[in-house]
């Protein structure tokens, strides 16, 4: 049975952080860990995919995190944390039974409706897996509403994998096309190298019916949006999330702006036509 988005919605909690409890922690990589919570109200959390919450620390601070689990009617979600900063280590030192205050979700997510039918090509490279996480999981939950996936995901070092598990299992999925590539060579490694446009060349692409989901670190943006063209993919059918220089979740502090734009409210899902005249976006 296809999960209905629209049913999960709720309005976000703007001002008032909710509390959650942390329920589980699993490690990724040295810096990256996987944290679940359970909103205390036991309401759902109501977000779209690509969405981000406020996670707030008592006495440390507060921070924009994005959601990286697929909407689900129980009160229960995701966060895939690096270990960057004063909130981030806080959360790192928390064990189960802990509780973080929750405001949101924020932003405009995954265009979900104008995916349906397409043949969906996801790049991601390093902890940009962490949003576009959310989309994957729906995408294969509700898979007969899509035509081809195609999941091609960078990283520096195979150490760096995130979600090890998760992606050995979209591995045996006959309905899956997961290719995966590390920058350099490494002993403990025998799949492809190269950075993430090396998987391009190979791709088989019909342009006028795929839309391409690109999530990473800035730099990779400018290389994978040409190839991306190469292959005839059009700019409205290029979609990427800027989830960086992000504050007060709520448009009003003027830190993510650029332009006209507020990246927490406008985005921080936009499409490339959005933003290809916005220098600074990328």
């Amino acid at each position: 049975m296809a999960l209905n988005v629209s049913t999960l919605k709720a309005e976000p909690n703007l001002y008032t952080p909710e509390m959650a409890a942390l329920t589980e922690v699993v490690p990724q990589t040295e810096l990256e860990t996987l944290f679940k919570f359970e909103l205390q109200s036991g309401n759902p959390l109501g977000h779209e995919p690509g969405q981000f919450v406020q996670v707030s620390c008592l006495g440390i601070g507060e921070a924009p995190i994005s959601v990286s689990s697929m909407p689900c009617p129980e009160p229960t979600f995701d966060l895939c944390v690096r270990n960057v900063g004063n909130v981030t280590a806080a959360l790192h030192n928390m064990t189960a039974g802990d509780a973080v205050g929750i405001r949101g979700p924020f932003g405009h997510g995954f265009p979900i409706d104008a995916l349906k039918g397409k043949d969906l090509l996801f790049v991601a490279g390093g902890i940009g897996l962490v949003p576009v996480r959310s989309l994957i999981q729906m995408v294969l939950a509700n898979r007969d509403e899509y035509a081809a996936v195609t999941i091609l995901y960078g990283f520096k070092t195979p150490g760096e994998m995130l979600f090890r598990d998760e992606i050995a299992q979209w591995q045996e999925r006959e309905d899956v096309d997961l290719r995966l590539t590390v920058d350099k060579p490494h002993s403990d490694w025998d799949g492809h190298v190269g950075v993430i446009t090396t998987l391009f060349p190979e791709l088989e692409i019909q342009p006028d019916r795929t839309k391409a989901i690109v999530v990473g670190p800035p730099i990779m943006y400018r290389f994978v949006l040409q190839e991306c063209k190469l292959k005839g993919i059009g700019d409205d059918d290029i979609i990427l999330s800027l989830e960086r220089r992000m504050r007060c979740g709520v448009g009003k502090c003027g830190h993510c702006q650029i332009n006209n734009k507020y990246v927490c409210q406008d985005g921080p899902v936009f499409t490339y036509n959005d933003i290809k005249f916005m220098w600074e976006a990328i």
